[in-house]
């Protein structure tokens, strides 16, 4: 099959693009129309740089002459567009265990990451065992609605963990920029459709599924693990490493492992255990620390939720075109690298935009707020939502050990480190000292701090709504956010927010509503690993995903789940682990 780019439409024939696209796809090759077999819509997405709005295809085509294919492409050699149609298929390292009475292997955490760990171990015959601290997705969900509607937390069922990780209370975004030169990406999304996922997902430039149907597609492909051979574990908290002590480096021996439901504690012997705990399990963070597992601090970004009505973002994106069905809500990204002022030398963007969402509580410990967006996969709520947030370094980590042992019961060695050391849980430090502030600035019962937007660039607290209300719960208390972060951080919100009102009018709108506080873009530390996925000095360790800072989002997750995964059944069953 031969792949072809940049084909464009008006939007008035999106509806029914397919004749079209075949006599555009045709004429690109130089054919007759009748020269193409069949068509089949990659990839689907909107140029809205001008007035008159494009649809911008990418279609896979299949001659009715196969044989001319090479004939066909030799003339356009050198146009970037056209090229041989690749090879998407998933293609493991080794192949299947013959009856999968082997070792098993462990995959802790049941997030995206764990998910489809699981799901390819499941495949490769090695019946994976799966430890899981939260609930089965429904139980999870019902406690999450606790925190919401009735300001009761429960700390190991919660947006962060349970079935399904903090994907699953989002907007369900399964896009990402990694790179993915084996398309691995593709068998996440071919296995949520299999799944029951709409097929759209496989075409969309920005695919989505929203929480409710992330619900259901979790749902089924734990059974497809289950059906496998594997076998899920819920309520199971990982509370220690069992190591042997050869060096150089040491090698995991077996799993301590507590039982939330009884309360006791038992040892899960294994030698491979894929850690895939998601950004937000600091007390995971904290005992590998003592294990001495290497780990070091990494970058993430801090800031505040902000709500605008869709509309507004609609008609600045799509213009006379906003409200055409085929369009949905529109979303946005914007960056702002801030070159003067107080502020110089930082970068604000936007995160996690949530189209026609809701801003929803995310914390997962008892007297923190903390705020992530949310949206349903038919993205019709009142208001558009995204993270406003500043990357911030280890640098500007805390080093004391007084608030190290403030935040985290113990100094974990602060006083040791050289002058320009960041130590690996500073990041961690700062999370919870954020989220403790904005517990307090919000009344202490779970409501998060608020401020409008004129009121924030006025410097001025704010005492209640505007035009637009903030979808928050369990309910926002109005106030200065100046209050909940550092000044370095709300300079540069100040210097990004007239620069995100040039590119989108409307976006410094004062009505506009900022929800603090946004900690959780990404894991604070780095749990670092080789080239064969496991860590540099346990052996038998394979840390993954977002939690140990290999991902970022549902997709590129589950992306280095099966790559995890694939290092885990070169080890066990023999063979060469895949460089990409």
């Amino acid at each position: 099959m031969i792949r072809i780019a940049e084909l464009r439409l008006p939007l008035s024939q999106a509806e029914d693009p397919v004749p079209a696209l075949r006599a555009a796809a045709a004429a690109r090759l130089n054919l007759a129309p009748e020269a193409v077999a069949e068509l089949t819509v990659f990839k689907r997405s909107f140029d809205a740089r001008k007035a008159d709005l494009l649809a911008v295809y990418i279609v896979d085509v299949a001659l009715a002459d196969p044989a001319r294919e090479a004939a066909v492409l030799a003339p356009l050699a050198d146009d970037p567009h056209v090229r041989p149609t690749p090879d998407m298929a998933w293609r493991p390292p080794v192949g299947a265990a013959a009856d999968g009475s082997g070792e098993r292997p462990v995959v802790i955490g049941f997030g995206p990451c764990g998910i489809f760990a699981a799901l390819a171990l499941a495949q490769l015959g090695l019946k994976p065992i799966v430890l899981e601290r939260g609930k089965p997705v429904r139980e999870r969900t019902q406690d999450t609605w606790g925190l919401w509607r009735r300001s009761e937390l429960n700390p190991d069922s919660n947006v962060q963990f349970g079935e399904g990780g903090a994907g699953l209370f989002s907007d369900g975004k399964l896009y990402s920029q990694i790179r993915d030169p084996r398309f691995l990406g593709r068998k996440v999304l071919q296995e949520f459709v299999q799944a029951g996922a709409p097929e759209d997902i496989l075409w969309e430039a920005h695919p989505h599924l929203g929480t409710f149907r992330m619900v259901k597609v979790v749902e089924s492909l734990r059974e497809r693990i289950l059906a496998l051979g594997g076998e899920i574990r819920f309520q199971q908290r990982v509370v220690d490493l069992l190591l042997n002590q050869e060096l150089p480096a040491h090698a995991l021996q077996a799993l301590e492992v507590e039982n939330l439901q009884s309360g006791e504690r038992y040892e899960l012997p294994t030698r491979h255990a894929i850690l895939a705990v998601g950004h937000s399990a600091r007390d995971v963070f904290m005992q590998l620390y003592r294990r001495g597992v290497m780990m070091r601090a990494k970058p993430f970004s801090i800031g505040v939720r902000i709500e605008h009505p869709q509309g507004v973002i609609d008609r600045a994106r799509w213009g006379t075109h906003a409200g055409h069905p085929l369009l949905g809500a529109a979303d946005y990204k914007l960056v702002q690298h801030i070159g003067s002022g107080p502020a110089a030398g930082r970068t604000v963007y936007s995160f996690c935009m949530c189209p026609g969402g809701t801003v929803v509580a995310a914390t997962s410990e008892p007297g923190r707020v903390v705020t992530n967006g949310m949206s349903q996969y038919s993205r019709a709520e009142r208001n558009a939502n995204a993270g406003m947030v500043v990357g911030i370094d280890p640098p500007d980590f805390p080093r004391d050990p007084a608030q190290f042992e403030a935040q985290l019961g113990e100094t974990f060695g602060v006083a040791d480190l050289a002058a320009d050391a960041a130590h690996p849980l500073g990041g961690l430090v700062l999370q919870r000292q954020l989220e403790a502030g904005a517990f307090t600035l919000g009344g202490s019962d779970y409501r998060a701090p608020a401020q409008r937007v004129g009121d924030f660039l006025a410097r001025r607290a704010s005492t209640g709504p505007g035009a637009v209300e903030p979808s928050y719960r369990p309910g926002v208390t109005w106030t200065d956010l100046h209050a909940a972060l550092p000044a370095w951080a709300t300079d540069a919100l100040h210097a990004a927010l007239p620069a995100f009102g040039r590119r989108i009018k409307g976006y410094d709108m004062a009505d506009a509503v900022m929800t603090g506080v946004e900690t959780r873009t990404s894991a604070p530390v780095n749990i670092q690993r080789g080239d064969d996925f496991q860590s540099l000095n346990v052996r038998g360790l394979y840390p993954a995903g977002e939690g140990a800072g290999y991902a970022g989002g549902i997709l590129s997750a589950g992306v280095d789940g099966l790559r995890t995964a694939e290092a885990v059944a070169a080890q066990l069953l023999g063979g060469a682990v895949p460089r990409h």
